[in-house]
């Protein structure tokens, strides 16, 4: 007899998970309702690789007067421009067309993958935005030049924005560390990820390509959040 279960066996467990998953849920919303405090829909969304930039290195590479055009708002505001660059590492391999997120910030920082990371040579550390110390470096090339930074070169590291009702909805304070859990076909857990408190801020978990690749997240079938 087989020590593992069939593959029917398999997806009678995975049916009474799913089940269990999604009455805890139920439950929560619930003790929300009761208490007076409706739920703010959780988002789960990729961010792709993206560059923010601070205007001297902007005029550099796309000329002096020119401005961040808007291509697409984002869910938690800022925006996606419609100028692109191309990223130059170690291996003098190219990652090209990559958007500029609006508007203009007081440092330049680069946000990509492991993989990317793997492809252009560079050993990524994992940093909340603006930790930038200690950081790889690369060439950005612009239509109006090019620029060389000594680091700014990170892997965000996996987040989820609040504001102060989904603070109190959750328990928990700017900086804590919550798990978010994607269930589906190819289900996950990610572990560490930060809330980060803003007062104008919807509830939003932000992961990265790969991140969002490795559990199908267009196909994700119940998201939730543990403290």
């Amino acid at each position: 007899m087989s020590a593992y279960p069939t593959l029917p066996e398999r997806k009678q467990i995975e049916r009474m998970v799913l089940k269990i998953l999604q009455a805890k849920q139920n439950q929560f919303v619930q003790l929300q309702s009761r208490a007076g405090r409706p739920l703010n829909p959780l988002v789960v969304n990729v961010s792709a690789r993206h560059v923010h930039l601070n205007q001297e290195t902007f005029d550099l590479l796309f000329g002096k007067g020119t401005r961040l055009s808007r291509y697409k708002v984002l869910y938690n505001g800022g925006y996606a421009s419609e100028q692109q660059l191309n990223i130059i590492a170690k291996r003098s391999r190219i990652i090209s067309g990559v958007r500029i997120l609006g508007p203009i910030r007081d440092y330049n920082q680069v946000e990509l993958s492991f993989s990317d990371g793997i492809y252009l040579g560079l050993n990524l550390p994992v940093r909340i935005s603006g930790d930038l110390e200690d950081t790889p470096g690369c060439t950005l090339v612009g239509p109006n030049g090019s620029v060389q930074l000594k680091q700014g070169v990170i892997r965000a590291q996996r987040h989820v924005h609040m504001g102060k009702q989904d603070l109190e909805t959750y328990n928990v304070k700017d900086g804590d560390i919550v798990k978010v859990l994607i269930s589906g076909q190819c289900g996950i857990a990610l572990d560490n990820v930060v809330v980060r408190y803003g007062k104008d801020m919807k509830l939003e978990v932000h992961i990265d390509t790969d991140e969002g690749n490795a559990c199908n997240l267009k196909h994700a079938e119940h998201l939730e959040i543990v403290k």
